[in-house]
């Protein structure tokens, strides 16, 4: 008994002493970036969507975890202007895409992290699009306070159909590919 009591205490210790270790770094919201591209099969659209916050948790200078959130609402195009770029934002911003009125947040939250190279790690979060969370997968470079990623996002399975091929027939050239490309910089 005296020896499982010390047990306890001993990994209570150890726990305590990896929270201690850990750090929690808020993000910059305003230095950080998320640039999209999405593509269809006449060409492409490209633009920004803001953090609203996030932090990264580091154990020395190893990435342990972090949690994000995305301010939907400020999702533009940066490949249009005037009445053009207006018309797709209200779009993307409606409810067969993104619907921000109903859902003006995103996040993702780190779940795995595994090294893959020097300041480079493999992580496996859970994304949440309109209140669907899947996984995601993607290689994420840390240097100092800076981190960086570009990974792809099936739209489909966030329940974003419109213009998919694979729910859609006839679209011709009005077929816009499931996938959307992100581009993330941090900086903390």
């Amino acid at each position: 008994m005296k020896n499982l009591k010390t047990i306890a205490i001993a990994l209570f210790v150890a726990a305590a002493g990896i929270s201690v270790n850990a750090q929690t770094k808020k993000i910059d919201a305003k230095a950080s970036s998320i640039k999209w591209v999405g593509k269809k099969v006449t060409g492409e659209h490209s633009g920004t969507v803001n953090f609203k916050d996030g932090a990264v948790v580091l154990k020395g200078k190893k990435l342990v975890g972090g949690s994000f959130t995305v301010d939907m609402t400020s999702l533009t195009a940066t490949d249009l202007t005037g009445e053009y770029q207006g018309k797709l934002n209200g779009h993307l911003k409606a409810d067969d895409f993104f619907g921000t009125e109903k859902f003006p947040t995103s996040t993702l939250v780190i779940k795995k992290i595994g090294a893959k190279a020097k300041d480079v790690y493999a992580v496996t979060a859970d994304l949440t699009i309109k209140g669907i969370t899947k996984p995601v997968n993607f290689e994420l470079a840390v240097k100092g306070n800076t981190a960086t990623t570009a990974f792809k996002v099936d739209r489909t399975k966030y329940d974003i159909k419109y213009g998919s091929g694979n729910f859609f027939q006839g679209l011709g050239d009005k077929t816009i590919n499931d996938d959307f490309e992100l581009a993330v910089a941090l900086k903390f």
